[in-house]
């Protein structure tokens, strides 16, 4: 089972969530990291705006799932060959890799990745990844 840091959170939300520093901390201790990309002028990453600016070489490790937070992101992060998605109010989208990013409370496949699962009390079995807030929590389904 993949599991995936929400935001480079592995323990509950941080103070520099979505920092490349505190994403690399993740994958440093064995998890995939998702994390939200803007493309104004540049690279930038956070959630409710760009906050951290970020080289684009990071989007390409592979244990990065990047959440395009605007069009332009999407369309450079395609270009350059990132794992990468967009949606806003989806119930599910499908990742530039072909996995279902499943919004919370949404039904489960052996493809998709469950999205905070801490918010939908459900079983994760037989689905691909995790993505959580929490993700320690889940290092027995590795």
């Amino acid at each position: 089972m993949i599991l995936i840091a929400h935001r480079g959170n592995i323990n509950g939300p941080g103070e520099y969530e979505n920092g490349q520093k505190y994403c690399q901390e993740a994958i440093d201790a064995g998890y995939n990291v998702e994390i939200d990309v803007w493309y104004t002028d540049t690279w930038w990453t956070g959630h409710d705006r760009p906050q951290f600016r970020v080289g684009p070489d990071f989007f390409l490790k592979k244990e990065v799932w990047c959440h395009a937070k605007n069009i332009k992101a999407l369309k450079r992060l395609l270009d350059l060959g990132a794992h990468c998605f967009f949606h806003q109010n989806d119930n599910v989208t499908l990742t530039s890799k072909d996995y279902i990013w499943t919004y919370p409370t949404q039904p489960l496949t052996e493809k998709s990745i469950c999205v905070l699962p801490e918010l939908q009390k459900i079983d994760v079995d037989g689905c691909a990844g995790v993505c959580s807030d929490y993700i320690e929590k889940y290092e027995e389904l590795k």
